[in-house]
């Protein structure tokens, strides 16, 4: 095959898949005017394959989708214009279907199945004949291929994957202090500045704090020191003082969010299911040029497991319907059908929860809850999402 004529669709997945699979020459892309005119859009699936090592000449024909006849006149066209050609039906319209079927004559035609995650000849395509799909994709494919561009995060995950034992302490100390965790990160971010080089936290034992006065726990404190997750801790009636081991764990103790992603990052590395894990992807919806103003957003953390995003937003507070839609934009955006969309929470279960669970369940986003974060559970959990093996 020489030449791949894609109907082009709004899930990013139909777009690419055939080209990482076959390896053709040239991509022809049958699409809407708009995309024609997005230069943008040409220039990330361009970055896209040059990540993924497929390189390939990349046309757009302008047409509407909705217009079977000029679908086919385009059609016609590219085939009188091109040698070896092969149409892949995976994504667009029914209209375009059929034009593609009126034009198609001996011309090699296949489709992709989702839910199989194969290749299926509709005719004339040998090579494609029940052929699974052995592509595996990152979190930066991922975003490329819908015309985003994913950011430097606030963590660096190849250095994270080694602490995953400290990982594993802080959720430890987390869960037996879990009620006064929050009021607590406020009283360290108190008495601690993120920028000192000395890595020093000091102060009045009760001071203002999480709109309020706080008193640094003790035992919770003590329990950080037994973990070494702080060190040099010295307590009296009065006053409180340690010292961050690091800057990355200063982070940690003077985020709120920071224990629970972090515990979804370890269980997603664990579950040894996933091609890529990163905390905190940050995603540059429009722009492959970082001088450019854009919309962004931080995914906290995402998972890929051969073609399927799976995204996952953590909350240490109660869920509300902004968090839902917001995780449901993204994920569409992004992923597209096929692409999963999780949120975990740890506060309790309760029945007072069931409005936030229907609309999730509305917006087909999994709820994962305390019962379910230590993490044998929690890996349970996150294993059954994805493409099965």
């Amino acid at each position: 095959m020489k030449t791949l004529i894609e109907l082009y669709d709004e899930r990013p997945i139909e777009n690419v898949l055939g080209t990482e699979m076959f390896h053709p020459e040239e991509t022809v892309f049958i699409c809407p005017p708009e995309i024609k005119a997005d230069k943008h859009l040409k220039k990330s699936l361009e970055a896209y394959f040059k990540l993924r090592g497929c390189p390939t000449k990349l046309s757009f024909v302008p047409v509407s989708l909705l217009d079977a006849v000029k679908v086919e006149k385009s059609l016609r066209e590219i085939l009188d214009t091109r040698q070896d050609c092969a149409i892949d039906i995976s994504g667009g319209t029914d209209a375009a279907l059929f034009a593609a079927g009126a034009v198609s004559g001996n011309v090699p035609v296949f489709t992709y199945s989702r839910k199989k995650n194969s290749f299926f000849e509709i005719k004339n395509a040998t090579f494609a004949r029940d052929l699974n799909c052995t592509v595996r994709l990152n979190a930066e494919a991922c975003f490329l291929m819908a015309g985003g561009t994913l950011l430097p995060g606030r963590e660096d995950n190849e250095k994270l994957r080694n602490r995953l034992s400290e990982i594993g302490d802080l959720f430890q100390v987390y869960t037996d202090y879990r009620r006064v965790w929050n009021r607590q990160i406020s009283y360290i971010q108190k008495i601690s500045s993120s920028a000192d080089p000395g890595l020093r936290a000091s102060g009045l034992r009760t001071g203002k704090a999480d709109h309020g006065m706080v008193t640094a726990d003790e035992g919770l404190l003590r329990a950080l020191a037994e973990k070494g997750l702080i060190l040099d801790l010295m307590m009296d009636r009065d006053t409180v003082a340690f010292r961050f081991p690091d800057e990355v764990v200063r982070f940690w103790l003077r985020d709120m969010g920071s224990v629970l992603e972090l515990q979804v990052y370890r269980a997603c590395l664990l579950a040894g299911c996933f091609d890529d894990t990163v905390l905190s992807a940050v995603v540059n919806w429009n722009s492959t040029d970082p001088k450019r103003s854009a919309v962004t957003n931080e995914i906290d953390v995402m998972a890929v497991r051969g073609v399927q995003p799976v995204f996952i937003s953590c909350k240490t507070c109660e869920i509300k319907t902004e968090a839902l839609n917001e995780l449901a934009i993204l994920r569409d955006r992004f992923g597209g059908k096929g692409s999963r969309a999780v949120i975990v929470t740890s506060a309790q279960a309760t029945k007072g929860r069931a409005v936030m669970r229907r609309r999730a369940a509305e917006l087909e986003i999994e709820v994962i809850e305390w019962n379910d974060l230590a993490l044998d559970r929690l890996i349970e959990r996150l294993s059954a999402f994805g493409i099965s093996e």
